[in-house]
């Protein structure tokens, strides 16, 4: 049997030498194999880019819909406390209903593609107690 780095049929202990530098045929091989898996890996960061952004959506949803139903508890307005919860991007992305003790929102993260935006949409509500 060979040891590694032996051609066969040589004398034990000969090693192959290595050529001193990659052939014609394979220099270019590394950045054939980068350029091709470049879409691959643009498309994984965006994908997960875009699930960050939902989640966050759905904290910003969660907080704001929180902060309406202690509006209604203090009597001031829950809808303009819900949307001085959300920071400055999302407030034109939300939608804000109160109804009797109940606050709901509803909140369009950003996307890269828009068609995305309504299938992640965040649904949130809080409830301020039973209605007096």
């Amino acid at each position: 049997m060979s040891r590694p780095h032996e051609p066969l049929g040589a004398a034990p202990g000969a090693l192959a030498a290595a050529p001193p530098w990659p052939s014609p045929s394979s220099r270019g091989q590394a950045t054939v194999e980068l350029i091709a898996i470049l879409p691959l890996a643009l498309l994984i960061a965006l994908t997960i880019a875009q699930l960050l952004a939902a989640g966050s959506a759905r904290e910003l949803a969660g907080n704001a819909a929180e902060a309406g139903a202690a509006a209604l508890l203090q009597g001031a307005d829950p809808a303009e406390a819900a949307r001085n919860a959300l920071p400055g991007w999302s407030r034109n992305r939300a939608t804000v209903r109160v109804s009797d003790h109940r606050v709901d929102i509803h909140l369009r993260p950003r996307t890269v593609v828009p068609l995305l935006a309504d299938r992640l949409e965040a649904h949130a509500s809080a409830d301020a107690g039973p209605a007096a």
